[in-house]
């Protein structure tokens, strides 16, 4: 019963035994054709023998084997390899079908090999995940061929896993090898002038060209018979907070990604930068109620931690209450700390209503409110207009351009930091923001 669940009849096979079906109708009317015919299903028919003698002669035929990550980054592309070795003593041909998980909705995970007796090769593809949660990857199917190609051997490889897809990891250590080799600009990340001096004093050190000489420290220097100046660094310990709204607003998608999900990859950079810079991290998701606090940290396992607690945020497409976050914020953290708010707002209307709650919330913190520009809109407003339809179209668009700008211009005038941004730079402008208010001395 195995032997029949692995067999299989190749496209080949068929069109030949087409061939000899034709012979013998047409020996019917032309008697000559007849010996030649029955001589060729013989030969058809011991060709089929031997390829099944081929294909079957060892008990496995194909080892393979599939390399995947312990987790996949969501929103990124991860690297699967398969390694397909051939057993047989001949040369194949193979057809390699991988059951990647139903998620990806993908259907051309197929590939076409060929290899010498004893030979391996390791096939390499790229998934990229658009969801949190489980994935569960299943068997390797190989279809093996001979050079005779007229049946086919089926192989199936128990390799079946789940892998759960975490925030994007990958992203977030990108950012911190370009942060420790202070070359976040090569991304994009703009080198912010330094307005004033740092407040917290390291140490004292010889004048070099180059140093600020408002820095010189005379009693040092008349002490030491040479210049010296104060040097200072950044101060560190300040309380940086990712307040992410998993309400219904946060659901539209982007690229495949929700803006949630965009939310929760920034948010897992900037904590991740913020540590490296010295600073203690924290976490707070929220929509009709606060759903998770994570206390700001800077302990080596803080970022492992943000990293679990984020993949497990879903959402209840509930009205978002900003009222229950100003209630938490105020009870959860009493040291003045930089807020980074990722929410969407899509009217002016829809701010006002929440704006009496965020500037409650800016009295004692310092706030940035990141919302999200309309990548279609913009596409749409860019377009020259064909018609009365299409003009419309574009009218309506700029509208909903210039409310975005109008609630900029309505929370700055409240003295609340505004971010408006496309979900695909969120990431580089929330760095570029954070290292502005640092230089600043605004946090």
């Amino acid at each position: 019963m195995h032997f029949f669940k692995a067999l299989y009849f190749s496209t080949r096979f068929f069109s030949l035994l087409g061939i000899a079906v034709t012979l013998f109708i047409v020996s019917f009317f032309i008697e000559f054709l007849l010996p030649i015919s029955k001589a060729y299903v013989l030969l058809l028919t011991g060709a089929t023998l031997a390829d099944l003698l081929i294909l079957f002669s060892s008990p496995k035929g194909i080892g393979a084997k599939r390399n995947c990550p312990e987790r996949l980054s969501n929103g990124d592309q991860n690297e699967i390899n398969l390694h397909v070795q051939n057993l047989l003593r001949i040369k194949v041909l193979l057809l390699v079908l991988d059951e990647i998980p139903y998620q990806f909705q993908e259907r051309n995970t197929s590939f076409n090999l060929e290899l010498n007796p004893g030979q391996s090769k390791t096939i390499r593809y790229n998934l990229r995940p658009v969801k949190r949660g489980k994935y569960e990857f299943g068997n390797i199917n190989i279809f093996i061929n001979s050079i005779l190609a007229l049946v086919s051997r089926r192989v199936i490889i128990n390799e079946n896993k789940s892998v759960p897809v975490f925030p994007s990891f990958i992203q977030m250590q990108t950012y911190e090898l370009l942060a420790i080799s202070n070359r976040l600009v090569d991304t994009g990340i703009k080198r912010i002038r330094r307005i004033g001096q740092n407040l917290e004093f390291e140490k004292i050190k010889k004048y070099v060209a180059g140093d600020d000489i408002r820095t010189i420290n005379w009693k040092a220097t008349a002490r030491k018979s040479e210049l010296m100046v104060n040097n200072f660094q950044d101060e560190r310990s300040q309380q940086v907070y990712s307040l992410i709204d998993k309400g219904r607003v946060m659901q539209m998608p982007f690229n495949g990604l929700s803006l949630l999900d965009y939310a929760i990859n920034s948010s897992l950079v900037i904590s991740n930068i913020a540590i490296k810079k010295s600073d203690r991290a924290g976490l707070l998701t929220f929509q009709d109620k606060v759903n998770t606090v994570l206390p700001a940290s800077k302990v080596n396992k803080q970022v492992s931690t943000i990293l679990e607690v984020l993949y497990n945020q879903k959402t209840s497409f509930r009205e978002s209450d900003l009222s229950a976050l100003y209630s938490s914020i105020r009870v959860r953290i009493s040291q003045r700390s930089l807020l980074f708010l990722y929410t969407n707002f899509e009217t002016l209307f829809s701010l006002q209503r929440q704006l009496p709650f965020l500037k409650k919330i800016a009295q004692r913190h310092l706030l940035v409110v990141v919302f999200f520009e309309n990548t279609e809109m913009k596409s749409l407003i860019e377009t020259t207009p064909k018609d009365i339809q299409s003009i419309y179209y574009k009218a309506v668009g700029e509208k909903f351009s210039l409310e975005k700008k109008l609630i900029v211009r309505e929370l700055q005038k409240n003295g609340i930091q505004a971010l408006l941004t496309s979900p695909e730079r969120l990431t580089i402008n929330t760095i570029n923001k954070y290292l502005e208010l640092k230089a600043r001395n605004m946090i």
